[in-house]
Formats: C-alpha cells, sequence, structure tokens
C-alpha cells in the first residue's frame, strides 16, 4: 500500500478546507432552512469571514517566521495598510450619504476641512484602491527590510525593531492632524462597487473571495516549500551563515519574503474591512501582532494548515471568553500560549504526531520493564 507523505496529506487537506469553506457554507446561507442545524446565518457567515481574514493573517506571519525564521511582530501593520487603503475608497463612496450631507468624509467636515486632502483624491478609483492595498504594504516592507536586513538585523532584534515600527506607525495613525480619522479610524461603510456592503449577496460574495483568496495563499505557500526557493528558504530558518557561505545572498531572498508576506497581509486587510465594517489604529496596536504569533504557535508553525487552525480557534476562544469572562481574556491567552510552548512545540496540527511518539515510547518502556520482571 502506497504510504502518503505529508505534502500530500497538506495538499488533501488544502482541498477538503477548500471545499467546505469556498463552497458550502455560502450554499448553507443562501439556500439553507433557517430550522435545519447546518443553517448559516448571516451573522455566522460574516464572523467566519472575519475568521478567514485573520487566518490569512496567519499565514502571511507563518511565510515569514515558520519557514525563514523571521519573527515579525509588525505583522499587523502591513495588515492596516491594506485595509485603510481599501476603506479610503469605500469613505469617498458614502458621499453625501453621511451625517453632515457632505461630499467630505464625516471626521473631515467636522475637523473643519474645506476640501479634500490631494492624496485622498485618487482614492475614488476602486481600481486605483486596489493597487495601493498592493504596493503600499509592498513599499513599507521593502524600504523596512532592505534597511533592517542590509545591516544584518535578525533573531530577537528583527522582532524588537518590527514591534516599533509597528507601534510608532499606530501613533501617527491616532493623530487626527494625519487625514486618517484618527482613533475613530474609517467606518460607516455604505457601498463597494456600487452594491450596498451588508446586503446578504454582497457579504457572501466578500465571504467567498476571502475563502478563494485563502486556499490561494494556501497552494502558493504549499508550492513554495517544494521549490528551490523555499528549499533556501528553509535553510536560512535553520543556519542562516551556512546559507551565506554557500554564494547565496540571504539579503536577497529574505527582503523578497519580507515584502510577499507584507502583501499578502495587505490583502486580507482590505478583504476584512467591508466585512467588519471598521479600520482604525487598533490594528496596529503590538498587542495585536503578539495575538497574530498566539494564532501560528497554537496552529502548528512552520506546517500549511496550522495557522489557519491557529487562528480560527484562538479567535473563536476569544469570542467565546469575551462573551462568558471578560475579564479573563488576557488571562486564558497568555495561559494557552505557554501551554503550547511548554506541552505542544508543534501545535494543534503535530498533537497526533506527538501522542503516537509518546505512544510508542510508553508501549517501549513497558515492554522493557515487563522483559525485566521475566527475567528476574
Amino acid at each position: 500500500m502506497t504510504k502518503i507523505s505529508e505534502s500530500q496529506r497538506s495538499l488533501i487537506g488544502i482541498i477538503i478546507v477548500t471545499l467546505i469553506v469556498v463552497v458550502a457554507m455560502p450554499m448553507l446561507n443562501a439556500f439553507g432552512s433557517e430550522s435545519s442545524f447546518f443553517f448559516v446565518s448571516d451573522y455566522q457567515l460574516n464572523l467566519w469571514g472575519k475568521y478567514l481574514c485573520y487566518a490569512g493573517l496567519a499565514v502571511s506571519l507563518n511565510l515569514l517566521w515558520g519557514y525563514t525564521g523571521l519573527l515579525c511582530l509588525g505583522q499587523g501593520l502591513f495588515f492596516a495598510l491594506g485595509g485603510y487603503a481599501l476603506g479610503m475608497h469605500l469613505m469617498l463612496k458614502i458621499g453625501e450619504q453621511g451625517a453632515y450631507k457632505s461630499e467630505l468624509p464625516d471626521f473631515m467636515v467636522f475637523l473643519g476641512y474645506k476640501e479634500l486632502p490631494a492624496h485622498w483624491v485618487p482614492f475614488d478609483s476602486f481600481g486605483f484602491a486596489v493597487f495601493a492595498v498592493l504596493l503600499v504594504p509592498g513599499i513599507v516592507a521593502g524600504i523596512f527590510g532592505f534597511l533592517a536586513f542590509r545591516a544584518r538585523i535578525k533573531g530577537v532584534y528583527f522582532a524588537i525593531i518590527t514591534q516599533a515600527l509597528t507601534y510608532a506607525a499606530c501613533l501617527m495613525f491616532f493623530q487626527n492632524s494625519f487625514t486618517f480619522g484618527g482613533n475613530n479610524g474609517f467606518t460607516d461603510f455604505k457601498t463597494i462597487l456600487g452594491s450596498k456592503i451588508f446586503d446578504p449577496v454582497t457579504q457572501r460574495t466578500l465571504f467567498t473571495v476571502t475563502a478563494v483568496y485563502l486556499s490561494l495563499c494556501l497552494f502558493f505557500i504549499w508550492w513554495l516549500t517544494r521549490t528551490k526557493f523555499g528549499k533556501i528558504q528553509r535553510a536560512i530558518r535553520d543556519s542562516e551563515n551556512r546559507v551565506r557561505f554557500s554564494g547565496y545572498s540571504t539579503t536577497t531572498y529574505k527582503l523578497a519574503i519580507f515584502v510577499v508576506a507584507a502583501i499578502m497581509a495587505g490583502i486580507v486587510g482590505a478583504l476584512y474591512v467591508p466585512q467588519v465594517g471598521i479600520i482604525n489604529p487598533e490594528e496596529m496596536r503590538p498587542s495585536k501582532s503578539l495575538e497574530i504569533v498566539v494564532w501560528v504557535a497554537v496552529g502548528g508553525r512552520a506546517t500549511i494548515l496550522g495557522p489557519v487552525i491557529g487562528a480560527v480557534f484562538v479567535n473563536w476562544l476569544k469570542s467565546y471568553s469575551t462573551y462568558h469572562y471578560p475579564d479573563y481574556w488576557l488571562i486564558i491567552l497568555g495561559a494557552l500560549f505557554v501551554f503550547v510552548v511548554l506541552f505542544m512545540p508543534n501545535g494543534i496540527v503535530g498533537l497526533p504526531q506527538q501522542l503516537k511518539s509518546s505512544y510508542k515510547r510508553y508501549r517501549h518502556w513497558f515492554q522493557k520493564n515487563k522483559e525485566a520482571e521475566s527475567a528476574a
């Protein structure tokens, strides 16, 4: 009987998850009977859409941390930049439907703006907004990564400066004078591409696009790990000096991965905004980026499906805990992270293999003791 490799199991897992999420959930929402156990309400579909965005964010960090060994504590920044880029377009499309009945976004009217700032004008075009979703996180990551990797900053120092970067950006976006809505950010969106943004059909479409995009990200990482680039990427994680002495430019490889991961995070940020209906500087807080690290660790670092499982599980747990035990969520999150680090180093995905190895060791120990008793 042919044994299925780990890579093939990952591919089968991606296909199964894709079929369930992309096909089943929107179908159950659109055509399911409300009295049925399998019916997916608009609220549940919207909630799972948010979970999938977080899963995409975790996948982008896994590409950096899991496969390249770069612990980035600023991934939330790239997520928020993508969200702000699309959010600017959605704010302009509110038009005179806002509270002040002005062509300007409400927060600008409130702050006394008389005309639209020049850098807002191109975002009236949806195509330009999508272009900015890709470009802005990519440029920020490119400049920051070039300076950091050229200076050979790595390990804990890289983690610290990425955290400092997102904290600095967070403080900047909190300023009203920065023209991005201050601490309230962007909200009260009305339409996207001419459709009402919270119409069930629009939300189903956004959910499907998010699920398809997440599936493409998983296929991309599955494919990348099988290429020469992917092998060098993992070699950098395991021993960067050895790779450098072998003649490879590790700076170029790390910079390329850093930029790709930033763009991936920016795209899910853009998909997150119309489904959740708000984007503000809270998404850039360092604590948010630390949560992403927990998602990846809980699900399983350097695995294809681990970050998806971790992001969905931890955010489901957060929803449950903040409803039933609102004062204990941070304690629960911290305890979960400590437990995973100490007792589940390979996360939820690695748990079956970990239990199997423990069972083999126990069985070996039991047989050895039994043989010793028989000999005595």
